[in-house]
C-alpha cells in the first residue's frame, strides 16, 4: 500500500474511531433517539385504538416518521462539541480533505442512531402488528434510509453549528429533503405489508444513498467553511 493511501486509511480510521468515543463518552445523545422512538411507538396505539389491523395499516408511516424524528433530533449535535473546543477549526487545517472528515462524522452519526434504530425496528414494527413478512424489507429500508437521513441531517447540522439555538432552522432546512426517502421507504413497507414487490422503492433508495455519498460530504464541507468563518 502506497504512503498516501495508508495516511488517508490512518485518517479516516483515527477520525472515526475519535466519533465513536465522543458519542460513547456522551451515552444521552446515543440513548435519547431510541427512548424517542420507543415512546412514541408505544404512545401510537393508544391514540389510534389497540385494533391490530388498524395499527398495521399504519404501521409503516408511524414507523418511518418516527425514523425521521429521531435522526433530526441527533443531528443538531454533530458537530457542536467540536465547534467549541476548536477542534474543528483544527481540521478545517488540515492536510486531508474536508471531503473525508464529513464522510467520519457521517458514518459515525449513522452508527450511534441509524444501525441502533435498524436493528430494533422489527421489535418496534412487531408492536405495531406490521405482518412478520414485510421485516426484511423494513429492515432494509432502514439500513438505506437512515444512512441517507444522516447524510442529508449532516449538511443542515455544518450550517448552523454556529448558531446557538440552530434547531428550528436546522428543521426548516433539511427536513424538505428528507420527505423523498419518507415517501419512498414507508411505500416499500406498505408494498411489502401488503404482499406486492417492493423493490423499485429499495432501488430508489439506493440510489438515493449513492446520490448522497457522492454529493453531501461536498455540501457538509462548504458548510462547514461557512459557518466556523461566520463564527
Amino acid at each position: 500500500m502506497s504512503a498516501p493511501y495508508a495516511s488517508v486509511n490512518a485518517f479516516l480510521g483515527a477520525s472515526l474511531k475519535r466519533q465513536l468515543l465522543l458519542a460513547y463518552r456522551r451515552p444521552v445523545d446515543t440513548i435519547n433517539p431510541l427512548l424517542f422512538f420507543l415512546l412514541v411507538v408505544t404512545l401510537f396505539p393508544l391514540g389510534i385504538g389497540p385494533e391490530p389491523a388498524q395499527l398495521a395499516e399504519f404501521a409503516p408511516g408511524i414507523l418511518w416518521i418516527v425514523a425521521l424524528l429521531a435522526s433530526l433530533m441527533a443531528a443538531e449535535g454533530m458537530f457542536r462539541q467540536d465547534y467549541e473546543d476548536g477542534s474543528l477549526e483544527q481540521l478545517l487545517l488540515a492536510p486531508q480533505p474536508l471531503y473525508l472528515a464529513s464522510l467520519t462524522y457521517t458514518a459515525a452519526h449513522w452508527l450511534v442512531t441509524g444501525l441502533p434504530l435498524t436493528l430494533l425496528s422489527p421489535l418496534f414494527a412487531t408492536m405495531l402488528q406490521l405482518p412478520v413478512a414485510a421485516l426484511p424489507v423494513l429492515m432494509l429500508s432502514m439500513l438505506l434510509g437512515t444512512a441517507v437521513l444522516s447524510l442529508v441531517g449532516s449538511i443542515g447540522a455544518a450550517l448552523t453549528v454556529s448558531l446557538k439555538r440552530g434547531g428550528m432552522l436546522i428543521s426548516l432546512i433539511i427536513v424538505p429533503l428528507y420527505i423523498p426517502v419518507l415517501i419512498f421507504a414507508a411505500g416499500a413497507v406498505r408494498f411489502a405489508a401488503e404482499g406486492f414487490d417492493a423493490s423499485p422503492q429499495l432501488l430508489l433508495l439506493a440510489g438515493m444513498l449513492s446520490l448522497a455519498v457522492a454529493l453531501a460530504p461536498f455540501a457538509i464541507s462548504a458548510g462547514l467553511r461557512i459557518s466556523v468563518d461566520a463564527g
